[in-house]
């Protein structure tokens, strides 16, 4: 028995939905970036919470996570490709 989704639309493209899942497991740097960015909106507050609320903006404070966030994660590849070179 075929399962039905009635809260979706019968002209809703569900072939394309397996392909992007298909292709999402291919390719893993959008999802880091996706996983980056929300793990960004966890820190971003944590900066703003610890300056001082004049010292910086809102903008600023999750600019400065992101920064931090990519800076954490380069500096990680930049270890792998030390030690293991031969995978690069």
């Amino acid at each position: 028995m075929k399962k039905s989704l009635s809260h979706v639309s019968s002209n809703f493209p569900i072939e394309s939905l397996k392909g992007l899942w298909r292709l999402s497991n291919k390719k893993k740097y959008p999802k880091y970036l996706f996983l980056t960015l929300c793990f960004n909106l966890i820190v971003a507050p944590a900066v703003y919470a610890a300056a001082n609320t004049q010292s910086f903006t809102r903008f600023q404070a999750y600019a400065l996570g992101l920064l931090g966030l990519v800076t954490f994660g380069f500096s990680i590849y930049l270890f792998a490709v030390m030690f293991q070179p031969e995978k690069f």
